[in-house]
């Protein structure tokens, strides 16, 4: 008995044990850090998410202890391993790689309730171009001290816990030392193949590697894959590049019948001219939750953003609008261009130098002057990149404004310019351009680290959430910004769009659901006109914003978008679809159906159940929820094809 507890396997099975064992740990202390985002949680439930992670612990623990596996395994005389420097970088070889993973694992417990996932290989280029990443980074450490303190202790433990091989000598006869090479050598062909069993999640003929879909089966809804998953099997399973098969629902000549992204102008070839500017404003992490207008049947609701409701009560509103992804990045190609963020955002994706249409290059055909503003560094978060392939003419970032201004106080330290500096100088930049023109902003503010201004501290309400105080103050800037805005010439013949670019911090169970998720403001208003008003029951998404626009100035010619005109006409399609890892959604005016890829797997009457806890798919009538699988459907083929076949614009 001595011997077996000594052997190198044995002393390997506990040091992977002990590192399992930590996962659980940390997967106890995310769920108590954010224990909000998961307000229906039982003990039961979560039990049942505690032993479902371990299977995607132990995957992750046996690819970071692969090498330290093998080398501690070989058959080779345990003299040579019972040396001091030996034993040390066994120690080593073991504990560097587990505690990169736990590193990583301790730092997605803050970021995932931002994102709602775990983090992936996207993460790498989404901010590929932000040159102060580390100290963003080193800001949210030192934000989450308690975080950062809980992994040295994690890391530190792990050290301290790792069992040493001291080995057994090997026999002094012949025939021994031979018995000793066949029992070593078996034990390490046993260990590998069960090794790779680990790996792959399961082994056998139709059993496919466990990858990140698979922590489906553990939950009761999509945002609890967080929970689940752990993050270093996420950065392992994505490395590879997202494989897109074109799926088949629909024959090619059936296809356009159920959903046809290729949109033909009734007035081909009668363009009247340029009409109205068209000034896009994208609001960085302006949640449905935080805005007042949205929110007056929710009793005890504190606004945020003063000014955005009395703005909201002058525009064409929808009830329902929804934002098409999670990520700032998923934003500008949705509201911009009309392309969805399924699967990951577009800017990331291979295709993404494919040619796209835009609101700004159709304009631009038509003799609208185009820019795109956007507070950060230059090149920051891949925008200017998809500003210029998206057909606009300038961009104005930190590096412009710094030209016009010289002025170092009104950096934020971190991300950006302030928003209310930015946008006076983005209203002042639009008043040198030739009319009609066409931009659109993305402001920064309202971002961890959820700062304000020092003459702006304690002006604003702090409430329950740190990002609540710096909405205070984004509203503040687009109140200052409409000030200037309408005293320029330019100002009564512009339409405004205002939408949110993802939510972020929510706290009310009506939005901490697979609903509330997606849930932004989208609204059209114009000085001048008092067709821009009211409120519709329509379902709106981010990608019917182009397409709303280009129907309202007359564009004539034909062009690609995943969404509808909403404003001069009903919808033909009245739904709104974003994918909720690893679900496809798809919401009409009071169904949320989800669906993977094969079947429907859940459906909510989110009118009579906001919070969305009674899953009526057995129960639905099939003819409420046929049409909108049909459409997500035709929406996936149509858009997987697409893009991997650089169709997503009409060339000439």
């Amino acid at each position: 008995m001595k011997k077996l507890w000594r052997h190198p396997w044995t002393v390997a099975v506990c040091n992977l044990l002990l590192v399992m064992a930590l996962y659980t740990c940390m997967r106890l202390f995310c769920y108590a850090v954010n224990d909000s985002m998961f307000p229906d949680m039982t003990f039961a439930h979560f039990w049942e998410i505690l032993c479902g992670g371990m299977r995607f612990d132990l995957t992750a623990v046996l690819y970071l202890s692969s090498l330290y596996i093998i080398m501690i395994l070989l058959p080779l005389p345990a003299e040579w391993r019972m040396r001091p420097k030996v034993q040390q970088k066994l120690v080593w070889l073991f504990w560097i790689p587990n505690a990169i993973g736990i590193l990583v694992n301790m730092i997605d417990i803050v970021y995932i309730r931002f994102t709602d996932r775990r983090t992936t290989c996207t993460f790498f280029s989404e901010f590929q171009y932000e040159h102060n990443l580390w100290r963003i980074l080193c800001e949210g450490i030192w934000d989450y001290w308690y975080v950062g303190l809980l992994g040295l202790i994690v890391l530190v433990g792990l050290f301290l816990g790792i069992r040493k091989h001291y080995g057994l000598g090997l026999p002094r006869d012949n025939k021994g030392i031979r018995r000793y090479y066949v029992r070593e050598t078996a034990v390490l062909l046993v260990s590998v193949y069960l090794g790779v069993i680990g790996i792959r999640g399961g082994f056998g003929r139709y059993t496919r590697p466990i990858t990140i879909s698979n922590a489906m089966q553990y939950v009761d809804n999509p945002r609890e894959t967080a929970l689940v998953l752990n993050t270093p099997f996420c950065l392992m399973k994505s490395l590879e590049n997202t494989v897109y098969e074109e799926p088949a629902y629909f024959a090619e000549e059936e296809l356009a019948s159920h959903m046809n992204p290729v949109h033909t102008p009734w007035a081909r070839g009668y363009y009247s001219g340029p009409t109205d500017n068209i000034v896009v404003l994208i609001l960085e992490s302006f949640s449905t939750e935080y805005i007042g207008f949205y929110n007056q049947d929710i009793a005890g609701h504190v606004s945020y953003t003063p000014f955005l409701d009395s703005l909201l009560a002058q525009s064409l509103t929808f009830e329902q609008s929804f934002a098409a992804g999670r990520k700032s990045i998923d934003a500008m190609p949705s509201v911009l261009s009309s392309i969805p963020s399924l699967i990951e955002p577009y800017i990331v994706t291979p295709y993404s130098t494919n040619a796209v249409s835009s609101i700004a290059e159709c304009l631009g055909k038509k003799g609208y002057q185009t820019a795109f503003f956007h507070g950060a560094p230059n090149g920051s978060m891949g925008f200017q990149a998809y500003a210029r392939s998206a057909g606009f003419d300038d961009y104005y970032g930190k590096d412009e404004f710094e030209e016009a201004y010289e002025d170092d106080d009104v950096f934020d330290g971190t991300w950006a310019i302030w928003d209310e500096p930015f946008l006076q100088y983005y209203a002042e930049t639009m008043s040198e351009m030739a009319e009609p023109f066409m931009t659109a902003v993305f402001t920064a503010s309202s971002h961890h680290p959820f700062k304000v201004p020092e003459q702006y501290k304690g002006v604003f309400p702090k409430g329950n959430r740190p990002i609540h105080q710096t909405i205070g103050y984004a509203d503040y800037a687009l109140r200052r910004f409409f000030e200037t805005a309408s005293q320029q010439p330019w100002f009564e013949r512009t339409l405004f769009v205002i939408t949110g670019d993802h939510t972020n911090e929510l706290s009310l169970p009506e939005y901490t659901n697979a609903k509330g998720l997606y849930e932004v403001p989208i609204a059209f208003y114009h000085p001048n006109s008092t067709y821009f008003t009211g409120s519709r029951e329509e379902v709106i998404s981010q990608t019917d914003i182009m397409p709303s626009v280009l129907s309202y100035v007359d564009y004539d010619e034909p062009y690609i978008a995943f969404g509808e005109d909403a404003v001069t006409s009903p919808k033909i399609h009245p739904y709104a679809v974003c994918y909720n890892e690893p679900l496809y959604q798809i919401f009409s005016d009071s169904l949320l159906v989800q669906f993977d890829g094969t079947k429907v797997t859940a459906v909510y009457d989110y009118r009579q159940d906001p919070c969305l806890r009674n899953n009526i798919a057995a129960s639905v009538a099939a003819e409420r929820v046929a049409p909108m699988t049909d459409y997500l459907k035709g929406y996936i083929q149509q858009y997987v094809h697409r893009m991997v076949n650089d169709e997503l614009k009409i060339k000439n």
